[in-house]
């Protein structure tokens, strides 16, 4: 409890001293008279008692008296410093600007310039200075030679080898597409064999269906001839009983020979003219004939008749077959089918062959086929999977098949060979090599080595130094670039604070600070989206421009990497105080990440890196580098707030969330005072349209204008505004027109402590004293004045009745002044126009534009005359134009009404 009492206490005596601070320095009086000094020491002094006196309560009398006196023997010393100090204090606070310069050009140089702090004198490639000898024994690794083995057996280890799915797909379907075509070409043929093998063999129907048009027709010719002769045979042994036709006993056949008209008339296929070709030599000629014969002897002519007839059918879906085989092969360059393999083949056998294919392909592909592999290896691997599997006459074609579709299948398992490979370079012990004491390491004149260098780098024998010269170059460079960051900041009219400028400093040393821990993805998309909504496009440009050049000329860095960041940076410092939401900067950053990840792929191009085969790393940088620019946009959004309330700082967006109507101030101004929140409102909309047209901000007077009356909640019937028509509390109850001003001046003050107690923003609050700046609070100061004509011991100070000011330190909150004085005035204007007659000769709308005109003028002037505007940037001539916009803003509220005729009062009552 005591220690929140304490805590309670210093801040209010921190507070307060921030007060006095703030007004001195307002006034423009700290630090420049030796009365001020005195002052601020009494002030320390006075918080360096209390403290101790807060202390000394929680102790005994006698530790009291203790802790008493040793304060006081510390507070001579002070007494006696404190001169120093002050003197100090008071330069640091009148070269404040320069502090912070000297600050920024140290940090930067100290950041970017890092490496120069601990440079080597000695290099490899020098001439060694002096002989160098070792100063004790030691083994020493050589590294060199250590990573060289490393990497021979990180080489020599083996590849882990992996199944390629999508090869194993494609293999099996272009396999599965011979086989299709196989069959179609197969069915086209028709069914083999095509009749029974008991009654003609298969190697006959194989010979039957495919053996040339020629000895097809001898082999009919030589069918009918046989059957002639049979039947002549027949004829003759039913003669045989009479003797004069029985015929010779050896009479022989006479193949080859026309058969007779009769026989002609019979269903069989007419033979065509055919030459006289002895065909009696070939096996299967004779073994068909022979086949046909005693086919036909077993059953009758009218069945030997439609068994040619089937043939001959056979025969012609044969020759399609052949030709489709043929167009297929000249389609394919692998010619797989034969048709005296293929198309000889039962059916029971083809469908044996295309199972052992698929189990023999499944089996090859399942153990793999490596890249490299010799083509008889996996000729033989073929031949050896086929052996079991198919028909022995299928085997050349299934062979043919395999090896037409088979490919290799393994692939290199990348992460599992590189562990391999690391886990093999982890076993080899490093190469040591002992150093004895005395030992040369390296002799005077001699050229130093990379192993020189190790080892007087074991041995700290390698001498270190500053590189003052190139630090005082890099400085040099920094310099400039601060001195083009002020002159920017001068001619931009944007006055920065010193913790705007520190503010500044952080963010710009984020960028080169994550170099240094070798982090390449910088932080330039939140440097951008930061600087960018905080102080304008402009200063962030700046920024990000002079920061471009120093970095590539100072630091080992990619080129790549550094024009992709820069150039996400200024995509979001042009675009960021455009938007006025956290979702669109959030889209802001989507894109900031796509421009950094396409500008290093783009130069990754344009140098030809992509092209080589390493392409996929630069993507995976690429996309690396998009992502870590949405990563630090997402870090900026989140920072923004937090920034926003520690460095004092107002942002479009943080603006508009103070405009919000929903706030708990705005809300509580518009419950417990109606009549100053609906005169803030026209105030505010009479003061948006000054700003827009003069090119001030529009976000900062509106927020500004809401805010600028909000202490009229300590007293709200002691404004006019708020009285609703009721008594008026300073002509009835006060009466007093000293005390009537004290409680009017004191809804600056009161406004202002209600401005902090909600931690709005300095810039919000600056509009609460400066729209009233040091006018006189002219009603009762009339008052007073009559009342000291009646009563000559009253005396009228005009400082009793002007406010404490300060005047307008701003363009806005001039205009707001302006605006507040001026929407009284128009209110007044609407009342008095509001009773004249419609039959005038003037309309209501040309004399009340006139007078406001005229008004509103003599308003400004006034303004103007009573130097309330001589620091806020406004000029002269500014004057009519801000009174000719703020008639044509109160003319769209209050145009001409159409006059409705008046009703009877029968007819009103009708109505009703």
């Amino acid at each position: 409890m005591k220690i929140e009492q304490f805590l309670q206490f210093l801040t209010q005596q921190l507070t307060h001293w921030r007060r006095q601070y703030k007004g001195l320095r307002r006034k423009g009086k700290l630090m420049r008279s030796p009365k001020s000094k005195i002052q601020r020491r009494e002030l320390v002094r006075t918080i360096f008692n209390n403290v101790i006196l807060f202390l000394s309560k929680t102790n005994h009398k006698s530790e009291r008296r203790k802790q008493e006196r040793a304060f006081k023997s510390k507070a001579k010393s002070l007494k006696t410093k404190s001169s120093i100090y002050a003197g100090c204090l008071d330069w640091v606070h009148e070269q404040r600007s320069l502090v912070i310069l000297a600050i920024a050009l140290v940090s930067l140089t100290g950041v970017i310039g890092h490496k120069l702090y601990n440079q080597t004198q000695l290099q490899v490639g020098n001439t060694a200075s002096q002989t160098i000898r070792a100063p004790y024994t030691a083994s020493i690794e050589n590294q060199k030679k250590t990573e060289a083995e490393r990497k021979a057996v990180s080489k020599s280890s083996l590849q882990v080898l992996m199944i390629d799915a999508r090869m194993n797909e494609q293999i099996n379907r272009k396999l599965q597409q011979l086989l299709d075509d196989g069959n179609e070409i197969r069915a086209v043929a028709g069914a083999f064999p095509f009749f029974d093998p008991v009654v003609l063999s298969i190697s006959t129907q194989r010979y039957l269906r495919s053996c040339p048009d020629s000895e097809w027709q001898a082999l009919i010719i030589a069918v009918e001839n046989s059957k002639n002769q049979h039947k002549k045979r027949i004829g003759q042994t039913t003669a045989s009983s009479r003797p004069s036709s029985i015929p010779a006993p050896n009479q022989e056949r006479q193949p080859h020979t026309a058969p007779s008209k009769s026989d002609s008339q019979s269903p069989q296929v007419t033979p065509q003219k055919t030459e006289l070709v002895d065909f009696s030599k070939s096996t299967d000629f004779t073994q068909a004939v022979g086949e046909l014969e005693s086919y036909y002897l077993t059953t009758s002519e009218k069945n030997l008749s439609l068994v040619i007839a089937q043939i001959s059918q056979i025969r012609q879906r044969y020759t399609q077959a052949t030709a489709k085989l043929l167009k297929l092969e000249t389609v394919s360059p692998e010619a797989i089918y034969e048709a005296s393999v293929f198309l000889d083949l039962s059916d029971v056998e083809w469908e044996k062959t295309q199972m052992g294919i698929h189990q023999s392909a499944e089996r090859i592909l399942t153990q793999g086929i490596p890249h490299g592999l010799p083509k008889n290896i996996l000729q033989d691997a073929v031949s050896l999977q086929l052996q079991t599997s198919i028909p022995e006459s299928a085997e050349p074609l299934a062979k043919n098949l395999l090896l037409a579709v088979l490919k290799p299948n393994l692939q290199k398992d990348e992460e599992q060979t590189r562990e391999n490979a690391q886990k093999a370079a982890a076993g080899v012990p490093p190469v040591m090599v002992k150093i004895r004491h005395g030992e040369v390491i390296v002799k005077k004149g001699a050229q130093i080595t990379a192993w020189n260098f190790e080892v007087l780098e074991y041995y700290h024998l390698i001498r270190r130094e500053v590189k003052w010269q190139e630090l005082a170059k890099l400085a040099g460079v920094i310099a400039i670039a601060i001195g083009i960051f002020v002159w920017v900041e001068r001619h931009v009219n944007c006055e920065l604070r010193q913790r705007d400028r520190l503010l500044v400093l952080l963010l710009t040393l984020s960028v080169p600070g994550l170099v240094t821990m070798g982090l390449p993805y910088t932080t330039w998309s939140a440097l951008s989206l930061l600087l960018g909504s905080f102080y304008g496009p402009t200063l962030s440009l700046t920024v990000v421009g002079l920061l471009l050049p120093i970095l590539a000329i100072s630091l080992d860095i990619s080129k790549a990497a550094l024009l992709a960041g820069a150039g996400g940076g200024i995509l979001g410092s042009y675009i960021a105080q455009r938007l006025r939401s956290r979702e669109e900067l959030a889209l802001l950053g989507v894109a900031i990440a796509l421009t950094q990840g396409g500008i290093y792929l783009l130069v990754k191009i344009l140098i030809g890196q992509v092209f080589g085969s390493t392409w996929y790393i630069v993507l995976q940088e690429a996309g690396l580098f998009a992502l870590s620019g949405l990563a630090w946009s997402v870090v900026a959004l989140g920072l923004s707030p937090y920034l926003e309330k520690v460095f004092d700082l107002v942002t479009p967006i943080r603006l508009a969330e103070l405009a919000n109507p929903n706030r708990p101030l705005l809300k509580r101004l518009a419950t417990e005072t109606p009549g100053t929140f609906q005169h803030t409102l026209l105030v505010a909309t009479l003061a948006e349209a000054a700003a827009k047209e003069l090119g001030c901000n529009v976000e900062l007077v509106r927020a500004g204008t809401l805010y600028h009356d909000i202490g009229k909640m300590h007293d709200p019937l002691g404004f006019i505004e708020n009285q609703m028509g009721g008594p008026n509390k300073h002509d009835t109850e006060i009466k007093d027109p000293w005390k009537s001003a004290e409680i009017i001046k004191k809804h600056v003050t009161e406004g202002l402590v209600m401005a902090r107690k909600h931690l709005l923003p300095t810039a919000i609050q600056a509009f609460i004293p400066e729209h009233q700046g040091t006018m006189l609070i002219a009603y009762f100061h009339h008052q007073a004045q009559q009342m000291a004509q009646e009563d000559p011991s009253l005396t009228v100070d005009d400082a009793d009745f002007r406010y404490d000011g300060p005047i307008p330190q701003s363009r806005e909150t001039g205009i707001v002044m302006l605006a507040d004085s001026c929407e009284a005035a128009l209110r007044s204007l609407e009342a008095s126009s509001s009773g004249k007659r419609v039959g005038e000769k003037r309309s209501l709308k040309d004399v009340s534009t006139e007078q406001a005109l005229a008004m509103l003028n003599n308003i400004l002037r006034a303004k103007w005359q009573d130097n309330q505007l001589v620091d806020s940037g406004l000029k002269r001539e500014e004057m009519s134009k801000i009174a000719q916009i703020f008639v044509d803003v109160w003319q769209q509220f209050h145009h001409k009404r159409i006059a409705y005729p008046k009703l009877k009062a029968s007819s009103a009552a009708r109505n009703s």
